[in-house]
């Protein structure tokens, strides 16, 4: 059998104009996961439409398509294409979990849910000719036994970060805002790998970067001690996400930052405490976000912090009050977004109720575009304050002010270059993609990630002295 496992791209990366380096970052490790449950005799590739055209003339037995929300058209379009020609089709993803009916009539089989345990009884099934329309996960989780993906099906010169690692699924916290939720429901919503499976495929991994994909790496406490105790020793720098309550609890922290922790996803999501309690994100209610920074900081992790626009308490001022924050703090790289009810939500559910969904265009559903009647400000308001913060916090003014908040020097520079390179020079990265040029960046991205471990005396006058002639 001849498998073809197809992510479309999602609404603005399949411009062939200009594609943002976001797009560029990280192979489908979902398709490759799914791909390791077929046969030795099975036949398989990977298309990822972000980063090469699709061919949609070709004959395979089986189509396997990964559905989110801003690609579910495009999506759709190609699922029918194939089952026009008689192919079998099965579809998978977020928003098949969140809307199977919208989904069913576009494939022969949809998938609700992790794929782990069902993917591999529909193989069987299909090649007993008893396939099911319907699939769905719903018994206790596990990934234990799981297969490695195959990572023999990914072009990894195609991508900034080839090495990427899932070793748990889900989270423990559940916000209303969170897709997450709805896609693990009726079963285990957060489980982990066993440490030695996790740390024998970090072994077969090319290079010294990683980036680890979980939803929240520090969520299990014992698993990420061992976690970080086996990694200690094999000389790798990675990346990954936390929330700032597991940042302040215990030592785990300076256990991932000696295991080679470097940059840390933290979901900040908002500064006001009734956001917090409104949306169920209990986990950074009264915590010190400021003493969260300062102990990242002085371990040498750079922070990548997510906020939220337009929630309820949020009124016109919100924009200026997060990216001063974030800028006078230090905060390396940021990733606002426009509050998006998604289907399958508690909060979409709630805007529904409401009658505040302006409509359910699911292109537009990027949290970069307002699908909501906001309570504290217009839907102009919170659009047009949306892209002045991204333009604030990545203003040269602001990325040199930043700079100088950092603990030393070391520290200064690789904030500079890490700032400014990732959204100043983002035209340079689209040539570094249609050049196919990606994997000659990442040793610079290696460098940058690595540091002194001894924090040098903080001379930042001249960095200080820039910001105020930038101004």
């Amino acid at each position: 059998m001849h498998v073809k496992f197809i992510l479309p791209a999602l609404t603005e990366a399949s411009s062939p104009f200009f594609r943002p380096i976001k797009y560029a970052l990280f192979p489908p490790l979902g398709l490759a996961s799914l791909a390791a449950w077929l046969a030795p005799d099975d036949t398989a590739v990977i298309q990822d439409e972000h980063v090469e055209g699709l061919d949609l003339e070709d004959a395979p037995d089986l189509v396997v398509i990964q559905v989110y929300i801003t690609n579910a058209r495009r999506a759709y379009a190609i699922a029918d294409h194939y089952r026009s020609r008689g192919i079998f089709v099965a579809l998978g993803g977020l928003h098949v979990t969140s809307l199977p009916e919208e989904a069913a009539p576009h494939g022969d089989a949809i998938f609700l849910g992790p794929g782990d345990a069902t993917f591999p009884a529909f193989l069987a099934e299909l090649r007993a000719g008893q396939a099911r329309p319907r699939y769905v996960s719903t018994e206790r989780r596990t990934l234990a036994r799981v297969p490695p993906p195959r990572r023999d099906l990914i072009q990894r010169h195609r991508y900034l970060v080839p090495n990427s690692l899932v070793v748990s699924r889900g989270c423990p916290h559940h916000c209303t805002f969170c897709y997450k939720d709805s896609f693990f429901a009726g079963g285990r919503s957060f489980y982990t790998q066993q440490v030695d499976d996790a740390l024998a495929e970090i072994d077969r991994l090319p290079g010294r970067h990683l980036y680890f994909l979980d939803d929240h790496l520090l969520a299990d406490g014992r698993f990420a001690r061992q976690l970080f105790a086996g990694l200690a020793g094999m000389g790798r720098l990675f990346q990954g996400a936390s929330t700032v309550d597991a940042i302040l609890r215990g030592d785990l922290i300076e256990r991932a930052a000696e295991a080679g922790l470097r940059s840390l996803f933290v979901g900040f999501e908002t500064l006001g405490a009734g956001n917090l309690e409104a949306t169920g994100k209990r986990q950074n209610l009264g915590r010190d976000y400021d003493e969260a920074v300062r102990r990242l900081q002085d371990l040498g992790v750079m922070i990548n912090a997510s906020f939220v626009f337009g929630l309820d308490d949020d009124g016109p001022e919100v924009f200026e009050r997060t990216v001063e924050w974030a800028v006078s703090r230090g905060v390396t790289t940021a990733t606002f977004h426009i509050a998006t009810p998604y289907p399958g939500t508690a909060l979409f559910d709630q805007m529904a109720r409401a009658g505040r969904l302006l409509h359910r265009d699911w292109d537009r559903y990027d949290t970069r575009h307002v699908v909501t009647r906001p309570m504290g400000m217009t839907a102009h308001q919170l659009q047009t304050g949306y892209w002045r913060a991204y333009r604030r916090f990545y203003a040269w003014t602001n990325i040199l002010r930043a700079g100088a908040a950092q603990p030393h020097t070391v520290a200064t520079m690789r904030h500079v270059a890490y700032a400014g390179g990732w959204k100043k020079l983002e035209p340079m990265w689209h040539l570094l993609i249609k050049a196919r040029g990606l994997p000659r960046m990442l040793p610079m991205l290696e460098s940058l990630l690595d540091r002194d471990r001894q924090p040098e005396p903080a001379s930042i006058g001249a960095v200080e002295d820039a910001a105020v002639e930038a101004a």
